[in-house]
């Protein structure tokens, strides 16, 4: 148990009654649409997701049988229905995968620059970056890659073998219709202005003034989904939904053709795998940069006694943001597309490298980021995310995006789905931040057929050879340090999972040099405290939202469900 655990249940407690509690008394807006479950244990098989529907879903196929590979396809297009700000089938993800009996892999099917793409798209006559273009309406968009992902790992891993069965309850949320939660139409309307600059066509997100409890129905999408399931890829990058998707892109600014589409593949890749005080942790290899940041940050801090410290002091906090410094700047210089580029992947995670990284560290202050640069490596903010283990003890760690909230804010208008506006995530010039403020450069410059680099972390851990912990999160940039401390929580701190879930989070990203706190959870002295040590520390929203299944002594799994939204864990 970490130190002043009571304070952080309190908090937990405080955060679940004040969102979630249902009072007879409340007005009836305020009352939760969903019985939403944050913390369970059980003794079979668990799923933890962004919406209850899906995590729903994903219990039920398990319940008939299915694996945890088939929970998880079932879970992401259902998320595609009652998820829109992230869910999808227009975006793409990764895949992190161990069996019962330790054999991991990982699925790629990150979205691909089409092929008219090129290095400096997105510049103006002076050489600067146009955000606009690369963040919103049809050139924002990368070619899809959710559904080619999701048959890649039926055809694989598929205990059902029954395609249809897995995309059913997805049909029937968008056929039959799911309610709004109060925060999903709080943020549909929010974002009205920009659906409807970006969409010259009715679009169901528009259609009025959204409140919790309203039906959300998706006509349209559900032909979509149908097509997918009588079709498989077929149905989506070939047919009626490819060329609806290419007349959308001819629309609207976008260069996506039926060559990109027909071309699209979903790849298997090679873990990154690394041990940390006796753990062996399985996370994402390029084009992802979640885990080789993981591993260097792990890594820098192995040295230090973390446990000594009190949790959340100014030590510890100093600790981890300079070693978070020091990894997004290498992610800065040497992390892309590992197709396209050669990232030295053996250097960066290398134990001589990283102790070199922190040889300059003090412990009582700290040098700032302009005097830190990316090492000489050498070869030897919406996203969603679920995490599932099945009755046999196969775990899938599985993050999703758009890219950003709601993507491109462009739908297929014909087939009721949302694009992505992953693009944004190369390096329209080296240098320049993206919409994360992340720097890139020419590792991870547009070239055509490449995979934008992301920050997604779907990650697993074990313990001398079973399996311990499932997570990650979306949120950006701050994916990486949010999934580093759920880990470090439970490893370092002896957390349980919902401990290590609920508690407040901090990151560094090096540019821009500002530590950033959660404003619930954290004293104002802190900041205080660390800004008189050279850092610029600031108060934040929520950071991420993390998804964790803990295997417990004794077999039992505990689920968590980040109270930071309206994620559900269910279990049986």
């Amino acid at each position: 148990m970490f130190k002043n655990s009571n304070i952080y249940i309190a908090i937990i407690a405080i955060f679940t009654i004040a969102i979630y509690s249902c009072r007879t008394d409340k007005p009836s807006e305020q009352l939760p649409i969903y019985e939403i479950t944050k913390t369970m244990v059980d003794d079979s098989a668990m799923v933890v997701s962004a919406h209850p529907i899906a995590s729903q879903a994903g219990h039920d196929i398990m319940r008939d049988g299915g694996n945890a590979v088939d929970a998880a396809i079932s879970v992401q297009f259902t998320l595609a229905v009652c998820y829109p700000i992230a869910g999808n089938i227009g975006g793409g993800g990764f895949l992190v995968y161990r069996d019962a009996d330790g054999t991991t892999n990982t699925l790629d099917y990150r979205e691909m620059a089409p092929a008219a793409a090129f290095d400096n798209m997105y510049l103006d006559e002076k050489g600067d970056p146009i955000a606009e273009k690369s963040q919103n309406g049809g050139l924002a968009v990368g070619v899809p890659g959710t559904v080619a992902g999701m048959y890649a790992a039926f055809e694989k891993y598929s205990k059902l073998k029954d395609w249809k069965k897995l995309i059913a309850p997805a049909i029937d949320a968008a056929e039959n219709g799911f309610k709004l939660t109060h925060r999903q139409a709080m943020l549909m309307n929010k974002n009205k202005a920009k659906f409807d600059k970006y969409n010259t066509d009715p679009i169901v997100f528009t259609s009025r003034e959204w409140r919790g409890g309203d039906l959300l129905v998706q006509p349209k999408l559900a032909t979509t989904l149908k097509l997918i399931s009588e079709n498989g890829p077929k149905g989506f990058y070939e047919g009626i939904v490819a060329d609806q998707i290419v007349n959308q892109m001819k629309k609207s600014g976008g260069i996506i053709t039926h060559a990109d589409l027909k071309n699209y593949t979903a790849k298997w890749r090679k873990p990154i795998t690394f041990d940390y005080r006796g753990h062996n942790i399985i996370s994402m290899p390029p084009p992802s940069s979640g885990g080789i940041a993981l591993a260097q940050i792990f890594g820098m801090v192995e040295n230090y006694d973390l446990k000594s410290m009190v949790y959340h002091s100014k030590e510890h906090l100093h600790l981890v943001a300079e070693a978070e410094r020091r990894a997004f700047a290498d992610r800065a210089t040497h992390l892309g597309d590992s197709d396209f580029y050669n990232v030295p992947i053996s250097g960066l995670v290398d134990k001589a490298y990283l102790e070199e990284r922190m040889s300059d560290f003090d412990l009582e202050k700290t040098e700032g980021s302009e005097n830190t640069e990316a090492g000489d490596a050498k070869e030897s903010l919406e996203t969603t995310h679920f995490s599932i283990v099945d009755v046999e003890g196969n775990a899938v760690s599985m993050t999703t995006t758009l890219n950003g909230g709601y993507g491109s804010k462009l739908v297929v208008a014909e087939a009721g789905f949302l694009l992505n506006n992953e693009m944004d995530d190369f390096s329209a010039k080296p240098g320049t931040p993206n919409m994360f403020g992340l720097i890139g450069a020419e590792a991870n410059k547009i070239e055509p057929g490449k995979r934008m680099l992301s920050s997604m972390t779907p990650t697993i851990v074990e313990k001398d050879g079973k399996l311990l912990l499932v997570c990650g999160t979306p949120g950006g940039s701050t994916i990486i340090t949010s999934v580093f401390q759920a880990v470090s929580n439970v490893i370092d701190f002896d957390m349980t999972a919902t401990e290590a879930v609920q508690s407040p989070r901090f990151h560094h990203q090096w540019l821009p040099d500002v530590l950033i706190l959660e404003e619930v959870g954290f004293d104002s002295t802190l900041i205080t405290d660390l800004n008189e040590m050279g850092h610029h520390a600031k108060f934040r929203g929520k950071l991420g939202k993390v998804e964790a299944i803990k295997a417990l002594a004794n077999g039992d799994l505990e689920g968590a469900a980040d109270i930071r939204a309206d994620d559900d864990v269910k279990g049986f």
